[in-house]
């Protein structure tokens, strides 16, 4: 039993692709593509050799996994990439840091041993040992109260499958960079995450699976801006519960 034609059809929706779109991108008319949705007709080889680049599947997925019940069958076998890392002096791995200004060029360089080598290089002791982690600059107000320049330590994550809802994590992103969201798990679904700021000024957006180059789940953050206090007034029972609170200070000091 194969799965070519329903599979078509939800890795083009998946990608955002009109039956127009796919079609130029194959070099056929319009009504090929809803003949292969329909089952009415077969792909030729070399149509479905584009079409794996394209939904960035392989061939035994894209005609014989059931990727509407079952999910996408690489991101539950394969990891993302071989990590590039660096050492010290003893053989201990390090956080590399990507800056704002770095941020651009690492979507070019995260595979390339030189380039990794020239980035910032430091390690914390509370971290576990047994992950590897990266550190970004964020821009932007879109995470607030985290403020522009602070920077997220984030720990590898191998699978788009081990996003767990509502945490937050850095994406390396092919269309949008480096982005810190928090993220909701429709991979299985839909092959999307979708992205939330917490800043509730920016709309959330989807992020199709095979956009996504690196995860990095936020484990900590470094920042030069102390946190404001709470601007929201002060209750009545609130006010009532610390003038008790002071009274029971005071009799414990007057010893009355």
């Amino acid at each position: 039993m194969t799965f070519l034609a329903v599979n078509i059809r939800l890795l083009r929706k998946s990608c955002g692709l009109t039956q127009v779109q796919l079609a130029e991108k194959l070099g056929v008319q319009r009504s090929m593509i809803s003949a292969y949705e329909d089952g009415r007709s077969d792909p030729k080889l070399s149509a479905l050799e584009v079409m794996t680049a394209i939904f960035d599947v392989t061939m035994d997925e894209l005609v014989f996994w059931d990727i509407k019940k079952k999910g996408r069958k690489y991101l539950q076998k394969d990891q993302l990439k071989i990590l590039t890392v660096t050492l010290d002096k003893k053989d201990e791995e390090q956080i590399s840091m990507v800056g704002q200004k770095a941020s651009a060029g690492y979507l070019n360089g995260f595979s390339d041993p030189e380039y990794m080598e020239k980035l910032p290089n430091f390690s914390l002791p509370l971290l576990s040992k047994n992950k590897t982690y990266r550190a970004f600059e964020i821009s932007g107000d879109s995470m607030l109260p985290l403020m522009p320049g602070t920077l997220i330590i984030g720990a590898y994550v191998e699978s788009g499958l081990e996003i767990k809802n509502g945490k937050t994590y850095v994406l390396v992103t092919k269309s949008e960079g480096v982005v810190y969201k928090r993220l909701f798990n429709y991979i299985q679904e839909r092959g999307k995450l979708f992205a939330v700021s917490d800043n509730d000024r920016y709309k959330p957006y989807d992020i199709p699976a095979q956009d996504i180059l690196e995860i990095w789940e936020a484990r900590a953050y470094i920042s030069t801006d102390f946190p404001e206090p709470s601007a929201s007034p002060l209750s009545l029972e609130d006010l009532a519960e610390m003038i008790q609170e002071i009274k029971a200070d005071i009799r414990k000091i007057t010893g009355n």
